[in-house]
Protein backbone atom coordinates (compact mmCIF):
# COMPACT_ATOMS: atom_id res chain seq x y z
CA UNK A 1 0.00 0.00 0.00
CA UNK A 2 1.26 3.35 -0.74
CA UNK A 3 -0.59 6.70 -0.81
CA UNK A 4 0.41 10.08 -3.08
CA UNK A 5 0.64 12.58 -0.53
CA UNK A 6 0.26 16.02 -2.28
CA UNK A 7 -1.18 15.01 -5.78
CA UNK A 8 -2.63 18.86 -6.16
CA UNK A 9 0.93 19.67 -7.44
CA UNK A 10 4.00 18.24 -8.12
CA UNK A 11 6.75 17.62 -5.62
CA UNK A 12 10.03 15.05 -5.43
CA UNK A 13 13.08 14.43 -2.97
CA UNK A 14 11.11 14.68 -0.17
CA UNK A 15 12.52 14.79 3.67
CA UNK A 16 10.55 13.72 5.94
CA UNK A 17 10.45 14.38 9.91
CA UNK A 18 9.20 14.59 13.12
CA UNK A 19 8.98 18.22 15.02
CA UNK A 20 6.43 18.51 17.69
CA UNK A 21 4.56 15.37 16.98
CA UNK A 22 3.70 16.34 13.57
CA UNK A 23 5.17 14.81 10.46
CA UNK A 24 7.00 17.41 7.98
CA UNK A 25 7.85 16.78 4.14
CA UNK A 26 10.80 19.09 2.86
CA UNK A 27 10.69 18.16 -0.60
CA UNK A 28 11.50 19.66 -3.90
CA UNK A 29 8.99 21.70 -6.02
CA UNK A 30 8.76 20.62 -9.80
CA UNK A 31 7.38 22.78 -12.65
CA UNK A 32 7.49 22.43 -16.23
CA UNK A 33 9.99 25.14 -17.09
CA UNK A 34 10.13 24.28 -20.79
CA UNK A 35 13.86 23.33 -20.99
CA UNK A 36 14.97 20.53 -23.04
CA UNK A 37 15.99 17.04 -21.05
CA UNK A 38 19.40 16.53 -20.90
CA UNK A 39 21.72 13.91 -18.62
CA UNK A 40 22.75 16.61 -15.95
CA UNK A 41 19.44 17.42 -14.98
CA UNK A 42 18.97 20.70 -17.14
CA UNK A 43 15.16 20.09 -17.16
CA UNK A 44 14.51 20.43 -13.72
CA UNK A 45 14.79 23.96 -12.80
CA UNK A 46 13.32 24.04 -9.63
CA UNK A 47 13.17 27.90 -8.24
CA UNK A 48 11.37 27.01 -4.69
CA UNK A 49 10.14 25.05 -1.72
CA UNK A 50 6.90 24.41 -0.18
CA UNK A 51 6.75 22.34 2.75
CA UNK A 52 3.59 19.39 3.98
CA UNK A 53 2.47 18.83 6.94
CA UNK A 54 0.78 16.02 8.15
CA UNK A 55 -1.17 15.93 11.19
CA UNK A 56 -1.03 11.58 12.14
CA UNK A 57 -0.91 8.72 10.33
CA UNK A 58 1.08 9.77 6.85
CA UNK A 59 -1.30 6.39 5.23
CA UNK A 60 -4.61 7.95 6.60
CA UNK A 61 -4.31 11.57 7.74
CA UNK A 62 -4.84 15.13 6.46
CA UNK A 63 -1.77 16.81 4.37
CA UNK A 64 -1.79 20.41 4.45
CA UNK A 65 0.77 22.35 1.67
CA UNK A 66 2.36 25.50 4.78
CA UNK A 67 3.11 27.28 1.68
CA UNK A 68 6.58 29.06 -0.10
CA UNK A 69 9.27 28.64 3.06
CA UNK A 70 12.01 30.01 0.44
CA UNK A 71 12.26 31.33 -3.18
CA UNK A 72 15.62 31.28 -5.03
CA UNK A 73 15.05 35.18 -5.55
CA UNK A 74 15.80 35.45 -1.91
CA UNK A 75 18.84 33.68 -2.16
CA UNK A 76 21.55 36.28 -3.01
CA UNK A 77 24.31 33.73 -4.11
CA UNK A 78 21.85 31.33 -5.66
CA UNK A 79 21.05 31.56 -9.36
CA UNK A 80 18.81 28.74 -9.96
CA UNK A 81 17.85 24.64 -9.81
CA UNK A 82 16.96 24.68 -6.03
CA UNK A 83 16.97 20.92 -6.39
CA UNK A 84 16.91 18.42 -2.64
CA UNK A 85 17.00 19.96 0.78
CA UNK A 86 16.86 18.89 4.28
CA UNK A 87 15.61 20.18 7.91
CA UNK A 88 17.20 20.19 11.44
CA UNK A 89 16.32 21.59 14.94
CA UNK A 90 19.19 23.45 16.03
CA UNK A 91 18.67 25.25 19.64
CA UNK A 92 15.06 26.13 19.16
CA UNK A 93 15.74 27.46 15.30
CA UNK A 94 15.32 25.14 12.20
CA UNK A 95 17.76 24.94 9.72
CA UNK A 96 17.27 24.39 6.27
CA UNK A 97 20.24 23.27 3.94
CA UNK A 98 19.79 23.14 1.06
CA UNK A 99 21.58 22.87 -2.57
CA UNK A 100 21.49 25.30 -5.53
CA UNK A 101 23.78 26.85 -8.36
CA UNK A 102 25.55 29.42 -7.80
CA UNK A 103 26.38 32.46 -10.55
CA UNK A 104 29.25 30.43 -12.10
CA UNK A 105 26.89 27.01 -12.59
CA UNK A 106 28.59 24.98 -9.12
CA UNK A 107 26.14 23.34 -6.91
CA UNK A 108 26.95 25.05 -3.57
CA UNK A 109 24.77 23.97 -0.28
CA UNK A 110 23.30 26.99 1.72
CA UNK A 111 21.40 27.53 5.16
CA UNK A 112 18.10 29.20 6.24
CA UNK A 113 16.70 29.18 8.87
CA UNK A 114 13.09 29.70 10.71
CA UNK A 115 11.40 30.24 14.06
CA UNK A 116 9.03 27.14 12.81
CA UNK A 117 9.34 24.28 11.07
CA UNK A 118 6.60 25.76 8.46
CA UNK A 119 9.09 28.17 8.35
CA UNK A 120 9.78 31.03 6.44
CA UNK A 121 13.06 30.77 6.19
CA UNK A 122 15.60 33.28 6.01
CA UNK A 123 18.91 32.81 4.19
CA UNK A 124 21.92 33.42 5.14
CA UNK A 125 24.13 35.46 2.73
CA UNK A 126 26.56 32.93 1.17
CA UNK A 127 26.90 29.31 0.71
CA UNK A 128 28.84 26.77 3.30
CA UNK A 129 32.24 26.48 2.34
CA UNK A 130 33.94 23.81 1.67
CA UNK A 131 30.60 22.56 0.26
CA UNK A 132 30.01 21.09 -3.09
CA UNK A 133 27.57 18.86 -4.99
CA UNK A 134 23.90 18.51 -4.25
CA UNK A 135 21.62 16.11 -2.14
CA UNK A 136 22.24 17.32 1.58
CA UNK A 137 21.13 14.98 3.81
CA UNK A 138 21.10 16.56 7.50
CA UNK A 139 21.01 13.92 10.73
CA UNK A 140 21.08 14.41 14.24
CA UNK A 141 23.03 11.79 16.45
CA UNK A 142 21.59 10.60 19.68
CA UNK A 143 24.28 13.21 21.17
CA UNK A 144 23.29 15.88 19.29
CA UNK A 145 26.06 16.45 16.79
CA UNK A 146 24.75 16.65 13.23
CA UNK A 147 26.31 15.75 10.82
CA UNK A 148 25.34 16.41 6.57
CA UNK A 149 25.46 13.40 3.96
CA UNK A 150 25.81 14.92 0.31
CA UNK A 151 26.20 14.09 -3.15
CA UNK A 152 25.48 13.06 -6.61
CA UNK A 153 26.88 12.50 -9.95
CA UNK A 154 26.27 13.27 -13.80
CA UNK A 155 24.26 16.68 -13.19
CA UNK A 156 25.31 16.60 -9.65
CA UNK A 157 29.00 17.49 -10.04
CA UNK A 158 30.58 15.23 -7.81
CA UNK A 159 32.66 13.51 -10.46
CA UNK A 160 34.46 17.01 -10.79
CA UNK A 161 36.01 16.39 -7.26
CA UNK A 162 38.73 14.60 -5.65
CA UNK A 163 39.77 14.74 -2.02
CA UNK A 164 37.71 17.95 -1.55
CA UNK A 165 39.62 19.76 -4.30
CA UNK A 166 37.98 20.72 -7.92
CA UNK A 167 38.91 18.71 -10.91
CA UNK A 168 40.36 20.54 -14.33
CA UNK A 169 38.17 17.67 -16.40
CA UNK A 170 35.44 15.55 -14.38
CA UNK A 171 36.02 11.77 -14.44
CA UNK A 172 33.64 9.08 -13.58
CA UNK A 173 35.24 5.60 -12.98
CA UNK A 174 34.20 2.68 -14.98
CA UNK A 175 34.14 -1.21 -14.65
CA UNK A 176 36.21 -2.43 -11.62
CA UNK A 177 37.49 0.47 -10.38
CA UNK A 178 35.77 1.73 -6.98
CA UNK A 179 32.25 3.80 -7.00
CA UNK A 180 31.96 7.65 -6.45
CA UNK A 181 31.44 7.92 -2.93
CA UNK A 182 28.82 10.28 -1.13
CA UNK A 183 30.14 12.84 1.14
CA UNK A 184 29.62 13.28 4.59
CA UNK A 185 30.84 16.51 7.19
CA UNK A 186 30.49 16.84 10.67
CA UNK A 187 28.17 20.56 11.45
CA UNK A 188 29.85 23.26 13.57
CA UNK A 189 27.29 22.94 16.95
CA UNK A 190 25.93 26.31 15.51
CA UNK A 191 24.63 24.27 12.31
CA UNK A 192 25.89 26.80 10.26
CA UNK A 193 29.39 25.40 8.58
CA UNK A 194 31.39 22.26 8.24
CA UNK A 195 33.42 22.00 10.77
CA UNK A 196 35.92 19.28 9.39
CA UNK A 197 36.52 18.50 5.73
CA UNK A 198 33.67 16.35 3.83
CA UNK A 199 35.07 12.43 4.17
CA UNK A 200 33.92 9.82 1.80
CA UNK A 201 31.32 7.76 2.46
CA UNK A 202 32.57 4.16 1.18
CA UNK A 203 29.75 1.43 0.48
CA UNK A 204 31.46 -2.49 0.83
CA UNK A 205 30.72 -5.86 0.14
CA UNK A 206 30.32 -8.85 2.40
CA UNK A 207 34.22 -8.82 1.95
CA UNK A 208 34.67 -5.25 2.97
CA UNK A 209 35.57 -4.70 -0.66
CA UNK A 210 34.16 -1.14 -2.17
CA UNK A 211 31.19 -1.32 -4.62
CA UNK A 212 33.12 -0.99 -7.87
CA UNK A 213 31.35 1.63 -10.78
CA UNK A 214 30.04 -1.46 -12.69
CA UNK A 215 27.63 -2.61 -9.58
CA UNK A 216 24.08 -1.80 -9.95
CA UNK A 217 23.74 -1.05 -6.58
CA UNK A 218 26.67 1.53 -6.11
CA UNK A 219 26.32 5.49 -4.87
CA UNK A 220 24.70 7.79 -7.25
CA UNK A 221 22.73 10.43 -5.55
CA UNK A 222 20.07 10.65 -2.96
CA UNK A 223 21.53 10.29 0.04
CA UNK A 224 19.80 9.73 3.96
CA UNK A 225 20.59 8.77 6.79
CA UNK A 226 18.50 6.87 9.92
CA UNK A 227 19.23 5.32 12.97
CA UNK A 228 17.78 1.54 13.81
CA UNK A 229 18.31 -1.10 16.51
CA UNK A 230 21.62 1.22 17.23
CA UNK A 231 23.12 1.09 14.28
CA UNK A 232 23.59 3.75 11.01
CA UNK A 233 21.57 2.86 8.38
CA UNK A 234 23.12 4.47 4.85
CA UNK A 235 20.50 4.40 1.86
CA UNK A 236 20.68 6.47 -1.48
CA UNK A 237 19.24 5.99 -4.61
CA UNK A 238 21.58 3.94 -8.10
CA UNK A 239 20.66 6.27 -10.30
CA UNK A 240 20.68 4.94 -13.83
CA UNK A 241 20.10 1.42 -12.55
CA UNK A 242 17.19 3.26 -10.57
CA UNK A 243 17.21 1.57 -7.43
CA UNK A 244 16.91 2.72 -3.78
CA UNK A 245 19.46 0.74 -1.28
CA UNK A 246 20.70 0.39 1.84
CA UNK A 247 24.07 -0.52 4.19
CA UNK A 248 24.82 -0.76 7.60
CA UNK A 249 27.53 0.42 9.53
CA UNK A 250 28.80 1.31 13.52
CA UNK A 251 29.07 4.81 13.14
CA UNK A 252 27.85 7.80 11.10
CA UNK A 253 31.56 7.83 8.64
CA UNK A 254 30.88 4.25 8.20
CA UNK A 255 32.37 2.07 6.10
CA UNK A 256 28.68 0.65 5.68
CA UNK A 257 28.17 -2.58 4.68
CA UNK A 258 25.64 -3.22 1.67
CA UNK A 259 22.38 -4.91 2.51
CA UNK A 260 19.62 -4.83 -0.06
CA UNK A 261 17.08 -3.16 -2.25
CA UNK A 262 14.60 -1.12 -0.68
CA UNK A 263 12.65 -0.22 -3.37
CA UNK A 264 12.91 -1.60 -7.03
CA UNK A 265 12.53 0.60 -10.11
CA UNK A 266 9.34 3.34 -10.03
CA UNK A 267 7.58 4.74 -13.34
CA UNK A 268 9.68 7.85 -13.89
CA UNK A 269 14.18 8.14 -13.85
CA UNK A 270 14.90 9.42 -10.59
CA UNK A 271 14.35 7.64 -7.54
CA UNK A 272 14.95 9.95 -4.22
CA UNK A 273 13.91 9.49 -0.74
CA UNK A 274 13.97 9.74 3.44
CA UNK A 275 12.82 7.13 6.02
CA UNK A 276 10.83 8.05 8.93
CA UNK A 277 9.53 6.29 12.00
CA UNK A 278 6.21 7.70 13.14
CA UNK A 279 4.72 5.76 16.48
CA UNK A 280 6.35 2.98 15.58
CA UNK A 281 6.09 2.42 12.30
CA UNK A 282 8.47 2.95 9.86
CA UNK A 283 7.99 4.44 6.60
CA UNK A 284 9.55 5.35 3.10
CA UNK A 285 8.71 8.60 1.39
CA UNK A 286 9.79 8.83 -2.30
CA UNK A 287 8.09 10.12 -5.40
CA UNK A 288 7.31 8.61 -9.03
CA UNK A 289 6.03 10.23 -12.55
CA UNK A 290 2.82 8.00 -12.56
CA UNK A 291 0.53 11.17 -12.13
CA UNK A 292 2.45 12.76 -14.89
CA UNK A 293 2.39 10.27 -17.26
CA UNK A 294 6.27 9.77 -16.68
CA UNK A 295 6.87 13.09 -17.28
CA UNK A 296 10.50 12.99 -15.32
CA UNK A 297 10.54 16.62 -14.41
CA UNK A 298 6.82 15.99 -13.03
CA UNK A 299 7.35 14.57 -10.39
CA UNK A 300 4.63 13.22 -7.18
CA UNK A 301 5.56 12.37 -3.82
CA UNK A 302 4.61 9.43 -1.98
CA UNK A 303 4.56 7.60 1.14
CA UNK A 304 4.66 4.09 1.72
CA UNK A 305 4.74 1.80 5.12
CA UNK A 306 8.29 -0.53 5.32
CA UNK A 307 8.57 -3.65 6.96
CA UNK A 308 11.41 -4.19 8.76
CA UNK A 309 12.43 -7.54 10.58
CA UNK A 310 13.39 -8.00 14.45
CA UNK A 311 16.97 -7.96 12.86
CA UNK A 312 17.28 -4.74 10.96
CA UNK A 313 16.63 -6.24 7.49
CA UNK A 314 14.45 -4.16 5.70
CA UNK A 315 12.07 -5.79 2.91
CA UNK A 316 11.73 -4.74 -0.63
CA UNK A 317 9.09 -2.65 -1.68
CA UNK A 318 7.88 -3.13 -5.18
Amino acid sequence: MSRYLFPQDYMADPSAHVFNDKIYVYPSHDWDSGEAFDDDGGHFQMKDYHVLRIDGNPMEADVTDCGKILDVEDVPWAEKQMWDNDVVEVNGKYHLIFAAKDYNGVFRLGVAIADRPEGPFIPQADPIRKSYSIDPCVFKDDDGAIYVYFGGIWGGQLQWYRDNKALKDEYLPTGKEPAIPARVARMTPDGMQFSEMPRPVVVVDEQGQPLTADDPHRFFEASWMHKMYGKYYFSYSTGDSHLLCYAVGDNPYGPFTYQGVILNPVVGWTTHHSILEYHGHWYLFHHDCVPSHDTTWLRSVKVAELQVDKDGKIHTLE
